[in-house]
């Protein structure tokens, strides 16, 4: 196959997005150092920058002293310059987040989930939740870039975008075109949960400066956003991740999915606390909903042994869990996040890192750290948010002029 020929808008539109993607992560920076940094010369440095400016997508942030001539202009990208949306589909709750492009909150709005996740109730509450936080701030939607969605399965990018997700019924859920039907025409941009908590730690949390890594989300299920040579690896079909649904115990405890010995149902939210249950003989446990139980389980740890022993045994099935993303793709970081993940790891750490070091082989663990997550329970929903500013930054523009809305 003949190489495709790079026209001049092309290689406009790359130093244009090298610039702003140096910028967005790296600024403020003068332009002799966005010339050393990313190799383009002093002449298409000034040109861009200067297109960029007159476009608002970047404004000067003061001046910085330099060897013997006159202060240089440092630049960064305008926070002002437009905004952005994140929603988290849980399996708990619908969560809109509301960023200016510093990714600084502006407004959030979280509706619970009570009765299951059918399309249906998650599509109204995503389409109120944005006019929600919109007024809370007072953002106009026009300055609005896009809207980042993490949701639960298989996100199948067609147009329009379809999601699988056995483990809560969805089937090829057409969850696009049930948002342009309920009224939303912002660009839409959609990813599985775990991938977009993923990219938030890496850009902004504890994957950051790593090249390969996982990153875990635990919460009501399990997934993985597996982090190879600085891209997510997302298999065929973008499924790639489903870390939840590997065989942890052979024919074991009987999975959401309907298989048997998922590792979900062993360290995921639902899996721990039917567990616990059961060793209490069908008792109940306290609180009104997942987290609130598993909040209970951890504090009576401390002085039930039932519960110190379930958590005992979920550090060691995660561990293990690890153990198998160590070996598999021998990463430089593993992170844990999901409100779950966060709960057990804030006490079980220690115990988790040593049964992952007791099931993988030695050489990939001695250079794996294990970690927690550092944007705490709003990483999907800000990893959602980065969706249209990934588009912004690849594009060199506004994604808006690129992505048409249905």
């Amino acid at each position: 196959m003949p190489a495709k020929r790079t026209t001049v808008r092309d290689l406009r539109r790359h130093n244009r997005s090298t610039l702003l993607s140096k910028l967005f992560f790296d600024g403020p920076l003068s332009r002799h150092e966005l010339s050393q940094l990313t190799g383009l010369s002093a002449a298409t440095v000034s040109n861009v920058t200067g297109e960029l400016v007159d476009e608002r997508l970047i404004i000067e942030a003061g001046l910085v002293e330099s060897d013997g001539g006159r202060p240089r202009v440092l630049l960064r990208v305008d926070p002002a310059y437009g905004h952005v949306i994140g929603i988290d589909v849980g399996e708990t709750g619908v969560k809109v987040e509301l960023f200016d492009l510093a990714m600084n909150r502006l407004g959030a709005v979280d509706h619970p989930v009570t009765s299951g996740l059918d399309p249906e109730t998650v599509v109204a509450q995503i389409a109120s939740g944005v006019a929600e936080v919109l007024a809370e701030a007072g953002v106009e939607e026009r300055t609005v870039l896009g809207i980042g969605v993490g949701v639960p399965g298989t996100v199948d990018q067609t147009k329009p975008v379809v999601v699988h997700a056995q483990t809560i019924g969805w089937e090829g859920v057409a969850i696009e075109e049930l948002l342009r039907a309920s009224g939303i025409t912002l660009p839409l941009f959609f990813d599985n949960g775990a991938k977009t908590q993923g990219q938030a730690e890496m850009w902004f949390g504890a994957g950051r400066g790593a090249r390969h890594a996982v990153i875990a989300l635990i919460g009501s299920g399990v997934g993985a956003s597996v982090i190879t040579d600085g891209t997510t690896y997302r298999g065929s079909t973008s499924s790639a991740g489903e870390w939840g649904h590997t065989t942890i115990v052979y024919n074991g405890r009987l999975c959401r999915c309907g298989s048997h010995g998922c590792l979900e149902a062993y360290v995921g939210a639902e899996g721990i606390l039917d567990r616990y249950r059961k060793a209490r003989g069908g008792k109940d446990i306290p609180g009104t909903d997942e987290q609130s139980q598993l909040d209970a389980m951890v504090a009576a740890a401390v002085r039930n042994k039932t519960a110190a022993k379930v958590l005992e045994e979920t550090a060691g099935y995660l561990g293990a869990g690890i153990a198998n993303l160590i070996n598999l793709f021998n990463p430089e970081r593993i992170v844990l996040g999901g409100w779950a993940g966060l709960a057990i790891g804030g006490r079980l750490l220690p115990g988790i890192r040593q049964a992952a070091q007791a099931h993988a082989l030695r050489h990939p663990y001695g250079v794996t750290s294990i970690e927690l997550c550092q944007l705490g329970p709003d990483a999907v929903a800000v990893g959602a948010a980065t969706l249209p500013v990934a588009a912004l930054l690849a594009e060199g523009g506004d994604p808006r002029e690129n992505t048409a809305a249905a």
